[in-house]
């Protein structure tokens, strides 16, 4: 007897799915952050080396390196550079954009942005960590010409200097660099100061933006600057998606033609299954690139496995005599084990690829881990819910819809 509301149930289940890739996929893809090798744009690995002889460079140093360079490149304007740590003493940035300035980015980056305030003896008196938290910022002269004011954080020392200086020159270094050179006039007892010279607004607001974020904790030396063109990773994406097309294309015809029924079921899965990678990827924020196509598409071929695993079962047991219904419950029960064990078993294989991996063996791995928790979710549970729908529907009771001929049963 067929039962028209479990059939009803998958028809229902399958086309909210249809709908819901149909319409959202392209949002969901266009929110994807491309990485360097997809969208153009260049990376630089940087030798972390510390600022004072007998030093040794640990991953503290490394992190607060990297933040600091992360907040230098915001000032430069750039959303989502990725920015890795790699032991023992290296970091790599990657900037996915062709319309940053690669000269000013590595240029601000590079910058120790000491500032010093020194005496006529050359001694310093007052130094960029005397400045308050975020204390400087652009302002402007009688004329209306654009400078930097600092506010320091002690306003009695600065009260103190400049009471000692009176009358004399104190010069402002950025580095090692004059920025300005004016005559104490009068004793400042506000904590308050202003370095002049000729800035634009856009350089005056760039250096307020530079002494806010600090010094550098360590010295970085460029050891390698890579640029990939626009051309170059839209062509790469292209080529990516073009045989992911034709590797799933080819899945497809495969899935149907073996197994029929259940090939097609495994078909709409693995589709669900590519769609709500995409959602996680979009709600990770992660940046996709070309290894991390590979895991994903290294994904997809264990997620058929975990399909023909349960079939393969489902069709011996049909072929030993047993009904439809009878082989569906104990090839799904026996396959199993094979397909969590799989999964788990990749899944530390990840863990260690992330642990041990450098940046772009990183991304692989967590793809790679991501990918298969969705597939355990889609092409595991997701395939057996609607293939027991279809089985207790009883609206396909022959072998022929699971793959198996009549003159096969029997034989096992």
């Amino acid at each position: 007897m067929i039962k028209w509301g479990r059939f009803l149930l998958f028809l229902v289940v399958v086309g909210l799915l249809a709908t819901l890739v149909s319409t959202t996929t392209k949002q969901v893809a266009g929110n994807i952050t491309l990485g360097l090798d997809l969208q153009g744009g260049f990376e630089i690995l940087y030798e972390v080396e510390p600022l004072e002889a007998g030093h040794k460079v640990d991953i503290e140093l490394l992190k607060s390196t990297a933040h600091m360079i992360e907040k230098r490149i915001n000032i430069g304007g750039v959303a989502e550079p990725v920015i890795s740590t790699e032991l023992p003493n290296r970091i790599r940035v990657q900037i996915a954009s062709q319309s940053a300035d690669q000269d000013k980015l590595r240029e601000l980056i590079g910058k120790p942005a000491v500032l010093t305030f020194r005496d006529e003896s050359g001694k310093v008196i007052l130094q960029g960590s005397d400045l308050a938290p975020n204390g400087a910022a652009v302002g402007y002269d009688d004329l209306k010409r654009p400078l930097v004011t600092v506010k320091f954080s002690d306003a009695k020392k600065l009260e103190d200097v400049t009471r000692a200086n009176l009358h004399k020159r104190m010069a402002i270094f950025l580095d090692e660099n004059l920025q300005t050179n004016p005559t104490i006039q009068s004793v400042i007892s506000g904590g308050s100061a202003q370095i002049t010279g000729d800035y634009t607004q856009e350089s005056a607001q760039e250096l307020a933006d530079l002494l806010n974020s600090g010094a550098m904790p360590a010295k970085l030396i460029e050891k390698q600057v890579t640029s990939v063109g626009a051309s170059l990773g839209a062509l790469a994406l292209e080529k990516t998606l073009y045989a992911g097309y034709i590797g799933a294309a080819l899945i497809f015809v495969f899935m149907l033609l073996v197994y029929r029924m259940p090939g097609m079921i495994a078909n709409i899965t693995l589709a669900g299954f590519t769609y709500f990678c995409m959602v996680v990827l979009d709600w990770m924020d992660a940046t996709l690139t070309l290894p991390g196509i590979a895991g994903f598409i290294l994904a997809v071929g264990m997620a058929v496995d975990a399909n023909i695993i349960t079939y393969e079962r489902i069709q011996e047991e049909i072929r030993s005599g047993k009904t439809i219904l009878s082989a569906f419950r104990s090839g799904e029960r026996r396959s199993l084990i094979t397909i969590i064990d799989a999964h788990v078993t990749t899944l530390i294989a990840t863990g260690v690829l992330f642990y041990f991996g450098t940046s772009s063996v990183q991304g692989f791995a967590v793809v790679l881990a991501m990918t298969i928790i969705v597939s355990i979710i889609t092409n595991v549970f997701g395939s057996r819910f609607l293939l027991w729908l279809v089985v207790r529907a009883n609206m396909f009771k022959k072998p022929f819809w699971f793959g198996v001929k009549e003159s096969e049963i029997g034989e096992l």
